[in-house]
């Protein structure tokens, strides 16, 4: 069965940091890009990160470049990607989904981040909310 799963949300003050993570099972990330997207209540999905598993390529929305960081684990190839934020800020609270989309031929934060991109699988999402 192929399954996103993404993990490490949870309450944080602002000014803290927090690494997510999104775990693939099922399938291999080697021909995908991995994107984080987030939406909080009321407001439309946003994309905030991507990074193509096999070269490492990293994309950033303008808004979060700084303070996300999206990488791999160079050491073994786990299928898992992960997301720091840091530092936290209120304005993050949100749901974070993890998106998988192959193949990973466009270099364009453009087209990876976009709230109209359909990829081909999703998680579940796990819940980000940052206290003032």
């Amino acid at each position: 069965e192929v399954q996103l799963v993404e993990s490490g949300g949870g309450l944080v003050q602002a000014g803290g940091s927090l690494t997510l993570s999104c775990a693939a099972s099922g399938f291999s990330f080697d021909d995908y890009v991995i994107a984080w997207f987030r939406q909080a209540p009321g407001k439309e999905r946003e994309g905030v990160s991507a990074i193509a598993y096999s070269d490492g390529t990293t994309y950033y929305a303008d808004s979060v470049k700084g303070r996300f960081t999206i990488f791999r684990d160079n050491a073994t190839n786990t299928n898992t990607v992960y997301l720091r934020v840091n530092p936290l800020k209120p304005e993050d609270t949100a749901v974070y989904y993890c998106g998988a989309e192959s193949p990973p031929f466009i270099a364009s934060a453009f087209y990876w981040l976009s709230n109209k991109r359909q990829y081909d699988y999703w998680g579940q999402g796990t819940q980000v909310t940052v206290s003032s």
